[in-house]
């Protein structure tokens, strides 16, 4: 499973943008976790960048840690060039979930991911980004994900 989460950042530091659609000013986390949400690949980058772009990245780079996988499950915003990408370069799937209704629901495997996203927030280091360099942000969510049962 694939996805992202905004992030706010606590000053000035590397990679930082505004996400329109969350209304945040700093980076976001794009996170490609196993069936059983332990953490396979992670990257921060800023957060004006789409996740269909940015996808691309944390999946090529999940492929080539663990080149067993098969599929890879995403929400709404991965439609497009990143179902490209996996379908043509990677030669693999990229299953799209799709909004059962306008209410509230739990979608089929996606809440995986978000609770992988509710573990790293436990974490006081990671409810905001106060690192300043982008790879030192993605060291603390693999420092915090091999120290916990996550």
């Amino acid at each position: 499973m694939i996805d992202s989460q905004s992030v706010k950042t606590s000053g000035a530091s590397e990679g930082r943008g505004f996400d329109g659609g969350k209304k945040t000013k700093g980076r976001k986390r794009h996170i490609v976790v196993d069936t059983m949400g332990n953490l396979v690949q992670v990257i921060v980058h800023a957060a004006n960048i789409h996740d269909t772009k940015a996808g691309c990245d944390v999946l090529k780079r999940a492929v080539e840690k663990c080149p067993t996988f098969e599929a890879f499950s995403g929400d709404a915003g991965y439609r497009g060039t990143a179902v490209e990408f996996v379908e043509n370069t990677l030669q693999l799937k990229l299953h799209i979930s799709k909004k059962i209704k306008d209410a509230f629901a739990v979608l089929p495997v996606r809440w995986i991911v978000e609770r992988t996203f509710a573990w790293l927030g436990n974490f006081r280091r990671l409810s905001k980004d106060y690192e300043i360099l982008t790879t030192s942000a993605e060291n603390m969510v693999r420092m915090y994900a091999s120290s916990t049962s996550v």
